[in-house]
């Protein structure tokens, strides 16, 4: 893995989240991956089960993120061999016409990859922006 392959997945990440669609998740990740959505939590392990994580979390897809009001980019900051570390932001809008940003979060993502280039191993770092409110 190069930083540019890196980019392509992590651009294909950001596009199977924004679009829920099951394929492109499972395409993401190796059979047996292993997702952690905290540094300390229990993974959610294989293939199906994370695309069944991303689509009903906490087994309801009702309380997935609402279409249209969130984007993100992340970029590779270190590659070496199979290991990437990825920095980027998290943006949620109040509503779909993303006029107003409700939220930002800073990410840190370590990611394994197997030799297909699929991930095997995802942790995800992330801290919520403060905002003007906060102060």
């Amino acid at each position: 893995m190069d930083h540019a392959d890196v980019q392509h997945w992590l651009d294909r990440y950001v596009e199977a989240w924004t679009t829920y669609d099951p394929t492109a998740i499972g395409e993401l990740f190796s059979d047996d991956a292993e997702y952690r959505y905290h540094p300390a939590d229990e993974p959610v392990v294989g293939r199906e089960a994370i695309v069944r994580a991303w689509l009903e979390p906490e087994g309801d897809a009702s309380t997935r993120d609402e279409p249209g009001t969130y984007d993100a980019h992340y970029e590779p900051y270190a590659v070496e061999g199979t290991r990437a570390v990825a920095v980027g932001w998290s943006h949620y809008y109040t509503d779909g016409s993303r006029t107003e940003v409700a939220r930002i979060y800073d990410n840190c993502y370590l990611l394994e990859f197997n030799g297909d280039g699929r991930c095997g191993s995802f942790t995800e770092f992330y801290r919520k922006r403060p905002s003007a409110d906060d102060a």
